[in-house]
């Protein structure tokens, strides 16, 4: 069971600035990471099991890695101290070492082993000349081969690699609060580790409200309009390895919200909304959420979706967050980009995964009113100087959600930007692992 502290008005009060009738981008995402508690519980899962999963604890190499020195390269192997004796060095080949199938036995001055790539360094090498560099000839009837390369190109230790150089044992590989990837799968697997502790799958409740919105398979009628948003939050969570529950959509009723949330909370441990949540619509929003626990109502300074509900709701003793996001279907997008999803990462215990800012020269102007962060849709390429470049797709109201598909960053324009002129530089979030 989670323990919830401090309360949100407790949080509100501390902070003058959370009190103001517009919140900024950044005090909102302070608010919510305050108030948040992550889970704690853990699961024991196969390495299979544990691909997008967040780690519970560290994981500590148990042996070198390499475990021991071997080659980088194809290549030959043999002792150094010979590079300082002549130009061409040449070297008799006594035998050879595959990975996997080591060469047994020492190798002296005027000898050297043949090795491939990954194979255990021969006992009296510690330099490895890459095959290429050398030129092979036999010296005599029983087709013994020596080589021969020029030893100043060379120095100690080249194409060698020391055992424990990329992991030494007792050492930390991952750190806890990762989320597991391809890469970090890899390397568990090569410690010959099978199972994980990882924190449990967060549960995510969604629904959508509107009299208008109809499900897809149902028939439209005059002024309804199909739900996009409800598709789009299963994209975005689904991103994120999250266990979630569709519950379909609310109709603009108190009853069937409250119902609607009631269930939500029996079953998840965050719920997300969308609509319902403007100055104009959130009258009986608000009364219905206040009898199911404490839940603010913010205008945030920013464009889209600048209503938002967060809190905390509770039903038959359980609890979960509430994330009310707007009803456009991009101002959903870019509500739960820059406030959900480090919130519910935050809950599932990941370590803090940033957006990456990169900076991108503007092709067009782009208008922008100052004392507001503005997010608007991008498509970024590469000129042939190769810079970042990017321009706005076109229409930007929040509604045009095919503005979204197109695009493939977003341009992000802080508070204190005005108008931005062609040829300006700009900053932007890429979607390579956020939208696709």
């Amino acid at each position: 069971m989670q323990s919830f502290h401090p309360s949100l008005s407790t949080i509100l009060d501390q902070h003058e600035q959370f009190r103001a009738p517009t919140l900024s981008v950044q005090d909102t995402k302070n608010i919510i990471e305050k108030f948040i508690t992550p889970i704690t519980e853990v699961d024991n899962v196969g390495i299979f099991d544990s691909l997008g999963r967040v780690l519970a604890e560290d994981i500590i190499s148990p042996f070198n890695v390499p475990p021991h020195d071997n080659s980088a390269m194809d290549g030959f192997a043999f002792n150094s101290e010979q590079l300082k004796v002549s130009t061409p060095l040449k070297l008799t080949i006594i035998g050879e070492s595959f990975a996997g199938r080591p060469f047994h036995g020492h190798v002296n001055l005027g000898e050297c082993v043949k090795i491939m790539t990954g194979a255990v360094m021969p006992t009296g090498c510690d330099t490895v000349v890459p095959q290429e560099m050398t030129t092979c000839s036999a010296i005599d009837i029983k087709s013994q081969q020596e080589i021969s390369f020029d030893g100043s190109k060379l120095r100690l230790g080249d194409n060698r690699r020391f055992a424990g150089e990329d992991l030494v044992s007792g050492q930390i590989a991952i750190c806890k609060g990762k989320r597991l990837g391809a890469a970090e799968l890899g390397l568990i697997a090569s410690l010959g580790i099978a199972k994980v502790s990882v924190y449990r799958r967060l549960r995510v409740a969604y629904f959508s409200t509107g009299d208008e919105v109809r499900s897809l398979g149902e028939a439209l009628t005059e002024g309804s309009i199909y739900d996009s948003n409800r598709y789009t939050v299963f994209a975005l969570l689904k991103n994120l390895g999250i266990e979630m529950i569709d519950l379909g959509v609310a109709p603009d009723h108190p009853d069937a919200l409250e119902t609607t949330l009631r269930q939500a909370c029996q079953a998840a441990d965050a719920v997300i909304t969308s609509g319902g949540v403007s100055v104009g619509a959130a009258d009986y929003t608000k009364e219905v959420m206040a009898r199911m626990g404490e839940v603010a109502f913010w205008t945030i300074g920013m464009r889209p979706g600048r209503p938002m509900a967060f809190g905390r709701i509770s039903h038959h003793e359980k609890s979960a967050y509430l994330f009310g996001l707007p009803g456009n279907p991009v101002a959903v997008m870019v509500s739960f980009l820059y406030f959900v999803r480090d919130a519910l990462l935050h809950m599932q215990s990941a370590q803090a995964q940033t957006l990456l800012l990169v900076p991108a020269r503007s092709l067009r102007a782009i208008r922008k009113r100052q004392g507001r962060t503005e997010y608007q849709r991008g498509i970024a390429n590469i000129d042939d100087d190769g810079q970042l470049q990017v321009q706005v797709t076109g229409s930007q109201g929040s509604g045009v959600l095919r503005s979204m598909a197109e695009a493939n960053c977003m341009i992000v324009l802080p508070d204190e930007q005005a108008d931005v002129a062609a040829g300006t530089w700009v900053k932007i979030h890429l979607f390579d692992g956020l939208l696709r």
